[in-house]
């Protein structure tokens, strides 16, 4: 019989049950822009998201962030039911188990490259320890940005979506979301960052997400599904 999974496995399965989101339109009338009946990730899954643009593959990121509540169906972070928690849970939450990649960056333009990549240590800590501080830059090459004092708004996009990608990799965070992650980067740059991604959460056993329409990215997931109108296949 097969191995039943260790309660920090089952602690760290992501589960969504029939979830819904449904829209106003201009005339107010309603309509559905996200149908998933059922999604069950293992911890350490590596799922790809794919599908054409508009069909709500940034909003089911949202959703499993807890950014965006559905309007019928439940999401599990093992035995923490994401969909349910109010506001300052969810933002507990995030924080503790969290690494998300935006597409919008939202970096500080005032702060350098290492800062940015180091910002999710400010939410525990006034000030950044000698082992923060060398992470940052450690990960700030890795992703193959030369001069982590640079600041963020002199970076081209590129840099800018590179810093992003290294930023949610900071906390070495249990669950990794990313959207649309190599969508501003060259071919090469494109294949380190989308390594870097796999081999991050392969290293910490992270549930690893990617939205995207690289197929070179898409094909090192274990696991995909596609959306089409809002309805996943």
């Amino acid at each position: 019989m097969p191995a039943s999974p260790s309660p920090e496995a089952s602690g760290r399965r992501l589960v969504l049950s029939d979830i819904a989101l449904d829209h106003r339109d201009g005339d107010g009338q309603v309509f559905r822009a996200l149908d998933v009946p059922t999604l069950v990730l293992e911890h350490g899954t590596a799922l790809g998201v794919s599908g054409p643009s508009g069909c709500g593959k940034s909003t089911l990121l949202h959703l499993i962030a807890g950014l965006l509540r559905p309007s019928a169906g439940s999401i599990r972070w093992g035995e923490t039911e994401i969909s349910a928690l109010p506001e300052a849970r969810r933002d507990h939450w995030r924080r503790q188990n969290l690494g998300f990649v935006f597409q919008d960056f939202h970096l500080v333009p005032e702060l350098d490259v290492a800062g940015n990549i180091a910002l999710p240590a400010s939410f525990s800590s006034w000030r950044l320890s000698s082992s923060g501080r060398d992470r940052a830059l450690a990960l700030a090459s890795r992703v193959g940005l030369k001069d982590p004092h640079r600041r963020a708004a002199v970076l081209s996009r590129g840099e800018q979506q590179r810093v992003a990608i290294a930023r949610a990799l900071f906390k070495q965070p249990r669950l990794i979301l990313a959207d649309e992650p190599t969508a501003s980067l060259d071919a090469d740059h494109a294949d380190g960052v989308s390594e870097l991604l796999v081999e991050a959460a392969e290293q910490t056993g992270a549930t690893l997400i990617c939205a995207s329409h690289d197929p070179r990215l898409l094909a090192r997931m274990t696991r995909r599904i596609d959306l089409s109108a809002g309805h996943a296949v």
